[in-house]
């Protein structure tokens, strides 16, 4: 028996029996944890880390928009640090003369061995951060921690949670066990909790990190890659989780439960693009990350997820609205507003799984931008929602060839390619769009109609054949094949001027600041920061673990600090397997 047989033997023994008996000592489920037990083969040896920066034009500041308040300035209080989503820190003393000053401060371990994709926040000067069934606050500046809730909320079958929000004293997370609950900021102290899923729904899970905004807690389910499991996104209030109202992102059935008023949807249109047959549920339309609002209209920007089964569209013709849309509505009401299409027939996993950046340009145009798994950077005119131009950020190839039964198909990005979990930031002194990205293909072979059609409710509804449990997205090319991007482009034009390639999938958060930087991580362990205006390297480090979750920055009195993620778990991600952690850096 060759090697390679005896690594894929020894993986699917630790999804046995190391799985069962590890996953309670560390905090993961049986699948992770077998997972990683390979991963302890495969992932190891990996190479040092390159950063290769390709420049066209160096780009030039313009005037700032409005400086917000200096509290502002030094806070991070939602996943994407304010609720229009820029990723854009206002602070200045990390610039290019001081980067070279950077160094650890400290660590704080989760010691939960999942997939640790947490986007960190500052909520009363404690940096909180999740595992997929804790919540927890350390020092901003020691990492020392405040305090830790933990949950038996389930770990669902991909233990990962995005992270919290912090409004008027208290913290805001939801859980797999279908729960949002409310904590004292403080102490951590439960205030309120309330439940929005349903439980004649298996496979219904939560893992995006919810945003705060006029009184209000707004949060979505995940699961579009489930059979008969349906997207929905609700408005909390902020003070007692009482549900003021509820849409589905895509058509409801007979039985879909209500926690409250339900938002205006037009549900007869969006029935009549679902074309399945009366034993084929409509199934996706999950949220996976996060949300973004127009605070000048109210408008709320939701990412919907693709439908499922993912790779077989035979089984749900048609339009299948609103999944791989950004769907628009009234953040008041629910009541439906608009939607851009942004993948108008998506075999491909392709979901919108980041969230929707709104600013305006420097020539003064209010967009839309985003940068989805099919590996483009979008941008659309928000007043008259024309497309201003869609370009690749990543590799793409043989994006329009066909599945059918028994010809395999290779193609890019893969399923986990593209843009993952966090999107794209805008930076408007030099009116650049950062978009970290994954060059990674997979080879796809489906199943047959009737095959995929056997699938019970609540199981995985992907539709490849396999059974390999490690192949149930496809075959991903060799790790020494895949790398990462990071594009900085004009957002007036849609032209890159500059862009870096990494030898690792970049996945983590990019945070480009004030004082001319821009930051973030791959899942090499490698973490960048580069100069803002033409990419030029001014500090990295090597990290012991992948890069996968939140890059953050704030000031709670001490300076201005850096914090990140490092360690990550996944069976899609064939690294060697670390504890989550919490890294803080300053100068």
């Amino acid at each position: 028996m060759s090697k390679n047989a005896w690594v894929f033997l020894g993986g699917i023994a630790g999804l046995g029996v190391l799985g069962v008996i590890g996953s309670y000592a560390i905090g993961s489920n049986p699948e992770f944890t077998g997972a990683s037990v390979l991963n302890m083969f495969l992932g190891r040896a990996a190479p040092k880390g390159e950063l290769a920066v390709e420049l066209r034009q160096a780009a030039t500041k313009g005037d700032m928009p409005a400086a917000p308040t200096a509290a502002d300035a030094n806070e991070w209080t939602s996943y994407n640090r304010t609720v229009t989503s820029d990723r854009f820190s206002p602070l200045t003393e990390l610039n290019p003369t001081t980067a070279g000053k950077l160094k650890v401060l400290c660590t704080y371990d989760t010691n939960r061995l999942e997939g640790n994709e947490t986007g960190m926040i500052v909520a009363d000067g404690g940096l909180v951060g999740t595992t997929a069934e804790d919540i927890f606050s350390i020092d901003a500046n020691t990492c020392k921690e405040n305090w830790r809730v933990h949950k038996d909320a389930g770990l669902w079958s991909v233990p990962v949670n995005r992270g919290a929000v912090f409004s008027d004293g208290k913290v805001y997370r939801g859980f797999n066990d279908m729960y949002v609950r409310a904590f004292d900021a403080k102490t951590g102290q439960q205030i309120w909790e309330t439940f929005i899923g349903q439980r004649s729904m298996p496979g219904m899970g939560m893992t995006s990190s919810p945003i705060a905004w006029n009184g209000m807690i707004i949060i979505g389910t995940a699961g579009g890659d489930i059979r008969n499991v349906r997207g929905r996104v609700l408005a909390l209030d902020a003070a007692t989780g009482k549900v003021n109202w509820q849409i589905s992102t895509v058509p409801t059935v007979q039985g879909d439960e209500l926690h409250g008023p339900e938002g205006k949807m037009p549900q007869e249109e969006m029935l009549k693009t679902w074309n399945n047959q009366p034993d084929i549920p409509i199934s996706g339309g999950g949220t996976w990350t996060s949300y973004t609002i127009d605070p000048e209209t109210g408008y709320l920007y939701i990412p919907v997820g693709n439908s499922a089964p993912d790779y077989i569209k035979d089984l749900r013709s048609g339009a299948n609205q609103f999944a791989n849309h950004v769907l628009v509505v009234d953040a008041k009401t629910g009541d439906y507003v608009k939607s851009y299409q942004i993948m108008k027939d998506d075999w491909h996993d392709w979901d919108i799984s980041n969230t929707p950046v709104v600013y305006t340009t420097r020539a003064g145009r209010k967009q839309l931008s985003l940068s989805p798994k099919d590996g483009h950077l979008y941008a659309y005119d928000r007043g008259t929602d024309s497309q201003l131009y869609r370009n690749p950020v990543t590799k793409v190839e043989n994006a329009d060839a066909p599945f059918e039964p028994g010809k395999p198909v290779h193609f890019c990005p893969g399923s986990v390619g593209g843009g993952e979990w966090n999107g794209t930031a805008y930076d408007a002194q030099y009116n650049l769009l950062f978009t970290g990205t994954v060059e990674r293909c997979v080879t796809v072979n489906i199943e047959s109609d009737s095959e995929a059609a056997r699938a019970e409710n609540g199981s995985s509804w992907i539709g490849v054949a396999t059974f390999n449990p490690l192949d149930t997205a496809g075959k991903f090319d060799d790790k020494s094949k895949w790398a990462g991007w990071l594009y900085a482009t004009d957002a007036d034009t849609g032209h890159w001027a500059w862009r870096a390639k990494t030898n690792f999938p970049v996945l983590g958060g990019v945070t480009p600041t004030a004082g001319g930087v821009v930051m973030y991580g791959d899942i090499g362990g490698n973490f960048y920061v580069l100069n803002a205006s033409d990419g030029a390297k001014l500090w990295s480090h090597h990290f012991d673990g992948a890069i996968a979750g939140g890059v953050i920055t704030y000031n709670t009195g001490a300076g201005q600090r850096v914090a990140l993620t490092s360690g990550m778990s996944h069976p899609l991600w064939p690294v060697e397997p670390r504890t989550g952690k919490i890294v803080i850096l300053g100068m």
